[in-house]
């Protein structure tokens, strides 16, 4: 008797830690539990993907879904609906919520609003605070937290950890990878005049300089290795920063946006404040710097920084305006774009969009396609050609700073867990998402 499944994904080029291969994908159970022919096996559902490729489910590691607090903007009902409408099947959201996620109570309270309503596998960040650095140790270790965030340039709240001797206490307590944002507080508040008499965003990779991002960079470089700490340096935007970690990878791991890899400082004056983000978008010899730590292997995954503001904020004089735009949506279709024309192969792309973040943060039972992993793939058209439109935006924003941009590739089903969330571009179903698991805290003692 043949084998039976819930789901067979059938004729696809399956993206596999071998390569691409021709071929089927079975799932039981939530899991995968055959890679092969599977042509006489029976199955409850089957997915045709012929002339697609299978992915590993897309992961987006740094999100801002702005839930509590701030839901004008978006919320985790939203925000989750653009990841998987984008393709994307898990993200990790961010602490500076209002109020800010630095207590095992709010990490609480975002999995208990996420339950039921954010469609994709979900994490969330614990932002580190001088408040809370002696207990991050065993905080870091609650179910549904993906880890540390520590701010060194303005955030919300309390979330700024700015000076080296906090820096230290944070990286003293606990021993899972620490996230950083990496802009020097110091030199911020200096700069900021720059800022404020030119009055327009070109400005802002003037007053946010390259300076202001390498120092930051290497005191927390320094200050990692003193302490023996792993460190994930987030939305990293200068040649000389990933030169810089080129030299020190064994500790660090990098990260960098879609954003910074394609839009450059002419964006200022097409699209204006919303092309404002911290880090901001550089020039293009600063984006040459990044794609030289792609092609050589320094750049560990990729993330969205997905953070919305609503038109109004954005239409505020500069540098009143706040920094951010969305980008969890368009993540796949842009970086797919950059494989149509050369910048990277798709291997490249599934290592920096799944199997990069499952090794940086040690995820458990994702990133790859593989017997026994979680059935989470991003089915992709690679020659489908589209507009990316703000119309297509679900966040209740409802804006892209990619409108208007034609792009080859495009994710035509996101599928969770062996559930066929989204099929070319309708969402089915309920939200299900479920929290996601570590390696490191499998089995651990939470410490409240």
């Amino acid at each position: 008797m043949a084998d039976r499944y819930d789901l067979i994904i059938q004729n696809g080029t399956v993206m596999t830690p071998s390569g691409a291969a021709g071929g089927d994908v079975g799932v039981r159970d939530g899991r995968i539990v055959a890679i092969g022919a599977l042509g006489t096996a029976d199955a409850a559902e089957v997915v045709d993907a012929s002339g697609l490729h299978v992915l590993p489910g897309v992961i987006d590691s740094q999100v801002h879904m702005r839930e509590p607090g701030l839901e004008y903007k978006e919320d985790l009902a939203t925000g989750s609906l653009g990841a998987v409408k984008g393709g994307v099947t898990a993200v990790f959201e961010m602490p500076n919520t209002n109020p800010s996620t630095t207590t095992p109570d709010a990490i609480a309270d975002k999995l208990n609003r996420a339950r039921g309503r954010m469609w994709c596998d979900h994490a969330f960040f614990i932002g580190a605070s001088p408040e809370n650095a002696k207990n991050l140790g065993g905080w870091e270790l609650l179910p549904g937290c993906s880890g540390v965030k520590i701010f060194m340039g303005s955030s919300t709240g309390s979330l700024l950890v700015e000076q080296d001797e906090m820096i230290a206490e944070v990286l003293a307590n606990g021993r899972r990878r620490v996230a950083v944002h990496c802009e020097d507080e110091a030199r911020l508040r200096e700069r900021k005049h720059l800022a404020e008499e030119a009055g327009h965003p070109r400005a802002h990779p003037v007053w946010r300089d390259a300076e202001t991002a390498l120092r930051a960079t290497k005191r927390l470089v320094r200050l990692a290795e003193a302490a023996g700490r792993r460190v994930h340096t987030l939305h990293i935007t200068t040649a000389d920063e990933m030169r810089f970690l080129a030299e020190h990878k064994e500790l660090v791991t990098v990260e960098v946006l879609p954003q910074h890899l394609t839009l450059t400082d002419e964006a200022y004056e097409r699209i204006g404040t919303r092309a404002q983000m911290n880090p901001p978008i550089r020039s293009a010899e600063h984006q040459a710097g990044l794609w030289w730590g792609i092609q050589q292997g320094v750049v560990d995954c990729i993330g969205s920084d997905h953070a919305p503001h609503t038109l109004e904020e954005k239409a505020k004089p500069y540098p009143s305006s706040p920094a951010g735009m969305t980008g969890v949506q368009t993540l796949v279709p842009v970086m797919l774009n950059h494989v149509a024309a050369g910048r990277l192969t798709l291997q490249r792309f599934v290592d920096l969009t799944s199997a990069g973040p499952a090794r940086v943060f040690g995820i458990a039972g994702k990133g790859r396609i593989a017997v026994g992993y979680d059935a989470d793939f991003t089915l992709v058209d690679l020659k489908a050609e589209r507009v990316i439109e703000d119309k297509w935006i679900a966040a209740r924003c409802g804006w892209t700073p990619f409108d208007g941009m034609k792009v080859t590739g495009w994710p035509t089903h996101t599928i969770i867990r062996g559930r066929v969330v989204m099929r070319e571009d309708e969402v089915a179903g309920q939200p299900q998402g479920v929290p996601v698991r570590f390696q490191e805290t499998i089995g651990q003692d939470v410490v409240s």
